[in-house]
């Protein structure tokens, strides 16, 4: 059985170390900058031990993942002496395998294992990596061993090449990110008719999961609802009139949002070609 270690112990090392070691992976050893993180994952993860330096982990698995911040696992990979067959991959979803270079040159096999969730926490990072989707980067005969390691988490895999790594995370980065930015700037024009963040961010979350529902039973475009897929000009019209007198800043992205949502109504074939047209100048004329 691989001997598996862990060279960081931040949120998604130590959810991937409990995961692993609940569906009978063999996780050994970790180290961390953080004798706190260490001691935790350690203590979540039976048989686990916590070593005192990266090299240490090198030495004592077969199989090691490098879950440190983004920005130093090049670092980290260029200081420990690596060792022939060995595996070391990297969980970034922005960053290719090339980051690993200096364990390939040793004769390591190098990959990149990126579970597309939010981690927020290590509770809900281990209660929602089952399901998700792992973003693989690497050739055989690791690539059966990042797909098994997928399937045991209860996910599913794609495979990525390097080049395409920065446009997989940017769109994690619209569909995630970018939606708190969304709810952010809805619950600011709620405060303008006096609303507190908190009972608007309560209102809300069911017609965010209503939305959610409707992407994954309808599927897009066919989920899309509102005043663009109606082509419902005077309500865009009194929105566009409202938002300069309260909130000027969101004219912008309303604006920006409608237009790339054209498309989609048209897409869904609710409006026409015409309508998308008195759309689109509609969105261009603030």
């Amino acid at each position: 059985m691989l001997k598996v270690g862990f060279i960081g112990a931040g949120i998604v090392g130590t959810a991937l170390a409990v995961l692993l070691s609940r569906n009978g992976y063999k996780v050994t050893c970790v180290s961390s900058r953080s004798r706190k993180s260490a001691k935790n994952l350690a203590k979540a993860v039976e048989g686990c031990n916590i070593l005192d330096t990266n090299q240490d982990v090198a030495d004592a698995a077969d199989f090691v993942f490098i879950t440190t911040p983004d920005d130093v696992i090049q670092r980290v990979a260029s200081r420990v002496e690596w060792r022939k067959r060995q595996s070391v991959v990297h969980c970034s979803g922005a960053d290719s395998v090339e980051i690993l270079e200096p364990a390939r040159k040793a004769g390591a096999r190098v990959g990149g294992f990126h579970p597309l969730q939010t981690f927020a926490g290590i509770d809900q990072a281990i209660e929602n990596i089952p399901g998700s989707t792992f973003a693989i980067e690497t050739d055989e005969p690791l690539l059966t061993i990042l797909q098994d390691m997928a399937t045991a988490l209860g996910g599913q895999w794609i495979r990525l090449k390097s080049k395409d790594k920065a446009a997989y995370h940017a769109a994690a980065v619209f569909a995630c990110n970018y939606l708190v930015t969304l709810v952010k700037l809805s619950t600011d024009l709620w405060e303008t008719f006096r609303i507190p963040p908190e009972k608007s961010t309560k209102a809300l979350l069911p017609l965010l999961r209503g939305t959610l529902n409707n992407i994954e039973t309808l599927g897009i475009p066919q989920c899309l609802t509102g005043p663009i897929a109606r082509g419902d000009i005077g309500t865009i019209d009194k929105h566009i009139k409202t938002l300069e007198k309260k909130a000027p800043a969101l004219i912008a992205p309303y604006m920006e949002l409608g237009r790339q949502t054209i498309p989609i109504a048209l897409a869904k074939g609710k409006i026409d070609k015409k309508r998308s047209i008195e759309l689109e100048k509609t969105l261009k004329a603030s």
